[in-house]
């Protein structure tokens, strides 16, 4: 029983220190800034839309294996994603929805690590897009190594119709 009882309090440590790494989320009350700015929040089920020049929030499944894609929204053809200058760690899809300037992509994040996307570039035949993956680790704590696929989602000042999407990644310490 002394086991279960340590498990469980285990578990509890390890959920506390990975909460919040999706801050910025629609809804959560933070100010993330304006979404023109080509920053994104991580994707929400469920978004009441309130906002109406905030990215829409994608309805992509993020499961391991296949992700479920429904009707009104569109995978960006393989080969018009570059991810040359990523690792295996990040995915190499994107997906397109809304009115066509909405871009979902994948950042990694998991214990003390969260993830966000920038739109570092557009031009008439290309987007260019940052993923970031920020370290945040608070002083006298202990984060656990997982690493998870973050759904992330950024607007674009015009549709990406058929330009070529170049991902890209960084790492900062926050």
């Amino acid at each position: 029983m002394r086991h279960v009882v340590a498990a469980v309090a285990l578990a509890a440590v390890l959920a506390g220190c990975s909460s919040g790494t999706q801050s910025g989320a629609p809804g959560s009350g933070s100010s993330s800034g304006a979404p023109t700015s080509g920053t994104s929040t991580p994707s929400t089920p469920g978004s009441s839309g309130v906002n109406p020049t905030a990215p829409a929030q994608p309805p992509v499944s993020i499961s391991e294996e296949k992700p479920v894609v429904p009707p009104n929204v569109t995978p960006v053809p393989k080969e018009k994603v570059d991810t040359t200058s990523l690792s295996d760690t990040y995915r190499d899809e994107a997906y397109v929805f809304g009115d066509g300037r909405d871009i979902e992509v994948f950042g990694v994040g998991g214990g003390c690590k969260e993830a966000r996307a920038e739109v570092s570039g557009q031009s008439a035949d290309l987007v260019q897009i940052t993923l970031v993956t920020i370290t945040k680790q608070p002083p006298g704590t202990m984060c656990t190594q997982e690493i998870r696929q973050v759904p992330l989602t950024v607007r674009l000042d015009a549709p990406l119709g058929d330009r070529r999407l170049v991902l890209e990644a960084r790492e900062e310490t926050g």
